[in-house]
């Protein structure tokens, strides 16, 4: 990767979305982390890479001290790829970098002199229009089948086994799709402060992901782990109270401390004793078309901890798992009976200084060659109703599909 010393930042704004069309969209290594439509905060980044041994990207020293601490651009080199639930990683060694800083609408390139002046007159694009009707997704169970593994959940937490389980299932959509299309649509339906379209090779990552799993700069660890949902209403009232009906559910706020409690003991595997700690509890941050239930823990690495280390110790994230974490994963693997793939994973950058900023693969689209599908799921526990946990699946799912001109199955 060619070494940058600094960036070229522009005289004047251009959108993300302008940038990534005109001068990567193409390409068979690219990528396109957005902090949203309109974004007012947050950074956005595209550009391309080369798919690369993700040996080096996972040997940074995520506890040096020096890490992210420049202000001005915290990614200024390194790594974009993502990791799959079972471990797959796929990582592009970044070549061409440009950075969006949306709180001071400022321009940072990191190249030539010629690639700044294509950033800069990168045109306004025409909007994406609708997808083709695609009719029904395909879904991998029946809601009935999906009801009856609910059941099975229970059984195993009465049992003792675990006390929380996140059964997921996955919706396909076959046939050719445009990646940057499904993405552009989702942007526009459902934006999200961590979306982001990584393409290496054949398959294309497409998310609108509203959860930051971890994010490391200055030898911290943050991670911001979500369990509970509720769809969003038109009617202000209505969607005031379904918020509000979020916060204070018994069986959603247990849930949530469960997976706080169980990514505190991960953290402290890599985290100096005394460190690690809640910095929020249970609150409802709120999106396009859904309400959640968020809390974030904390903590400072050990000296000497490699982006690779703090993986293992957290990886896959607990708010995909559930708890007791080897437990749920064992139970999963058998009720579920497939691997999940990208979905459940991570994905976002990994900097050359040890800095990183991994997102949640949920609430995405996986494109290949001749289909596209979603992955949702939900969080069951011995509370849990199986006919409100189906129609949550259907909620997760319903702005990814239509974002590929499909429709949730009936029964979801």
């Amino acid at each position: 990767m060619p070494h940058w010393t600094s960036p070229l930042t522009l005289a004047s704004w251009n959108d993300p979305e302008a940038v990534f069309l005109d001068l990567f969209a193409t390409s068979d290594g690219a990528f396109w982390l957005d902090a949203g439509r309109d974004a007012s905060s947050g950074w956005s980044w595209t550009g391309t890479g080369r798919l690369d041994d993700h040996a080096a990207a996972l040997r940074r020293d995520a506890a040096a001290p020096n890490g992210a601490l420049d202000a001005t651009v915290p990614f200024r080199g390194g790594w974009v790829g993502w990791r799959s639930y079972e471990g797959g990683d796929a990582w592009l060694r970044v070549d061409a970098l440009v950075a969006f800083d949306h709180a001071s609408h400022r321009v940072h390139v990191f190249g030539d002199a010629d690639l700044a002046a294509r950033v800069a007159a990168a045109p306004t694009p025409v909007d994406v229009g609708s997808a083709e009707p695609r009719g029904m997704a395909s879904g991998r169970v029946e809601p009935e089948r999906y009801a009856e593994l609910i059941g099975a959940c229970r059984e195993r937490i009465r049992e003792g086994d675990a006390y929380q389980l996140c059964l997921t299932t996955r919706f396909t959509v076959p046939g050719r799709h445009d990646a940057v299309a499904v993405f552009r649509r989702l942007r526009q339906a459902s934006a999200s402060h961590h979306a982001g379209l990584i393409r290496i090779g054949g398959t294309t990552l497409v998310s609108s992901s509203p959860e930051r799993f971890l994010e490391v700069r200055a030898g911290r660890v943050h991670t911001h782990p979500i369990k509970g949902t509720r769809p969003r209403s038109s009617d202000p009232d209505r969607d005031r109270a379904l918020a509000e009906h979020l916060r204070a559910d018994p069986k959603e706020q247990a849930e949530n401390v469960m997976i706080v409690d169980l990514m505190r003991n991960d953290l402290s595997r890599v985290c100096e004793p005394s460190t690690v700690g809640v910095d929020r509890l249970l609150e409802v941050e709120t999106y396009p078309t859904v309400h959640q239930l968020v809390s974030e823990v904390s903590g400072r690495l050990v000296p000497g901890t490699t982006i690779g280390g703090l993986l293992d110790a957290a990886f896959p994230a607990g708010s995909m798992t559930g708890a007791p974490k080897q437990s749920a994963m064992q139970i999963l693997a058998g009720l579920e009976g497939e691997e999940r793939g990208i979905y459940s994973g991570a994905f976002g950058w990994i900097g050359d200084d040890g800095a990183a900023d991994l997102a949640m693969v949920i609430r995405s689209v996986v494109v290949e060659r001749d289909a596209a599908w979603v992955g949702a799921g939900g969080g069951i526990t011995w509370r849990s109703v199986a006919a409100s946990e189906v129609a949550e699946v259907g909620i997760k799912a319903r702005a990814p599909l239509a974002a590929l001109g499909a429709e949730v199955p009936p029964g979801w």
